[in-house]
């Protein structure tokens, strides 16, 4: 779409730019486009470990997109020493479904919101000296741990392909060909358009997805018309909240988690529209990211963090104004004030929401990989560390029941790879990085040993070393 040029009034920092309406809702919408795929892909899966009916499921979709909302607007508009100003959307986090499934799946969603609640306070209390704590969350832990939320989130995908836990034809080529159908269309999306189009690929892949399902009699949007058109998210509609000690330590580590990448997306957000971020205006934004999560457990949905897809678009398309994002934030306020809305993205068959979550997850993944890469593993055991990280990060993933014989306080931290991942790491990282008494030059045997699958396959005129 060719907007009609109008000249924006410029009021000193770039961020600050007014753009005229018809521009504010256009670049606005785009924003929205681009995280709505995201936005509401925490609820379903959690809503699915908790085993929610529809009716229950549709309402954590509109309380997501409605606290999304309020904490967009939040962080761009301000209000005393809450919110960056700048141009952030703020959505639902990725960071905390493996968590929140590890405790749905066992124990329902109230100690979850229990969970978010303690959590919150604390990353309330500890935004001013977070720049402290940053340092023990560099590149090497961060990217371990966001690898390891996209590959615990992976096995959700394949069971939403395979038509979702509990399908009666669970695993039938008809779910798994709808499914492989819609990642398809994303892939050819994303390789012959570009811009826009390209960007929106997941959610036009869901839309042409559910319209084939449909044709194939695979939809049942029959319980669509039911219930309210326009309504405010119920408060505590699920019920209290509850407070479980290894819940409340697990959810914990992963909001630390979130608020290193909001301060990482705060800050890359200041140097694309070029204004000044200091250490007073990150702890406004995560001042903004911890009250949103603190309120979300009594709307009835999850943790809100920056979406760093967001700010890859404001890099692409220079459109810095943080009132376009405010714009963005009082749309998905006025979605989440439609429970429709809610209700229709409930009946988006799995096997579509699975061929899009292979995309969606494994993304998650290669953004983990992506800072992984900007690490330094010269002379040092920065490999070993993410090798243990991931290693045991993934023990909930492939051996569920690995933990099932420790104390529950035990096991509802380890069963989430995330928190697991985490401990690993952090530890690892103040072991070999930060503790410097007996360190030694040179890395271990187990590091440099790799250096040989780095240098590529062994020809057969190289020597190898023989057994003795």
């Amino acid at each position: 779409m060719k907007l009609r040029h109008e000249p924006a009034t410029v009021t000193g920092r770039p961020e600050d730019t007014r753009l005229p309406l018809t521009q504010l809702t256009t670049y606005g919408t785009q924003h929205i486009l681009t995280m709505y795929g995201g936005v509401i892909a925490p609820p379903l899966i959690v809503g699915g470990a908790a085993h929610l009916p529809a009716g229950d499921m549709a309402l954590l979709v509109t309380a997501g997109l409605f606290l999304s909302g309020l904490a967009t607007l939040l962080q761009t508009l301000g209000l005393g020493p809450f919110g960056a100003r700048l141009p952030i959307v703020q959505g639902i986090s990725f960071a905390s479904v493996s968590t929140m499934v590890a405790i749905a799946s066992k124990d329902g969603l109230q100690p979850v919101f229990g969970a978010i609640l303690v959590a919150g306070v604390v990353g309330l209390v500890l935004s001013a000296f977070f720049a402290q704590l940053v340092r023990i969350f560099p590149p090497v832990v961060t990217g371990s741990i966001i690898s390891v939320i996209g590959l615990s989130l992976l096995p959700v995908a394949f069971t939403w392909a395979m038509g979702g836990a509990g399908s009666p034809d669970l695993g039938s080529m008809k779910n798994i060909g709808l499914a492989g159908l819609t990642l398809l269309i994303i892939l050819v999306i994303s390789r012959l358009f570009q811009g826009a189009i390209s960007r929106l690929s997941i959610l036009i892949g869901i839309v042409v997805g559910t319209g084939i399902a449909a044709l194939l009699g695979m939809t049942d949007f029959s319980a669509v018309g039911d219930g309210k058109t326009v309504a405010l998210p119920p408060l505590l509609h699920f019920g209290g909240p509850t407070f479980q000690a290894g819940a409340i330590v697990s959810m914990t580590i992963v909001i630390l988690v979130i608020m290193t990448e909001t301060t990482a997306d705060i800050l890359a957000i200041g140097e694309i529209v070029e204004t000044e971020v200091d250490a007073r205006r990150v702890a406004d934004g995560l001042r903004a990211d911890m009250l949103s999560t603190t309120v979300a457990p009594f709307l009835g949905t999850f943790p809100c963090s920056a979406f760093a897809q967001n700010v890859g678009l404001v890099a692409i398309t220079k459109v810095k104004s943080r009132y376009v994002v405010a714009m963005g934030g009082l749309i998905l306020v006025l979605l989440g004030l439609l429970p429709l809305v809610g209700r229709v993205v409930a009946a988006i068959p799995f096997p579509v929401l699975g061929g899009a979550g292979i995309v969606l997850f494994g993304s998650v993944t290669a953004s983990g990989i992506r800072t992984l890469s900007r690490v330094d593993y010269h002379d040092n055991l920065n490999l070993v560390l993410v090798a243990t990280a991931l290693g045991i990060g993934l023990i909930p993933v492939a051996a569920p029941t690995f933990w099932d014989k420790f104390p529950d306080s035990v096991g509802v931290v380890l069963d989430s790879g995330i928190s697991a991942a985490a401990i690993a790491a952090v530890l690892m990282n103040l072991f070999f990085n930060e503790i410097k008494a007996g360190s030694r030059s040179g890395a271990s045997v187990m590091a440099a040993g790799t250096d040989d699958y780095a240098a590529g396959p062994i020809s057969p005129s190289t020597p190898t070393s023989q057994p003795t």
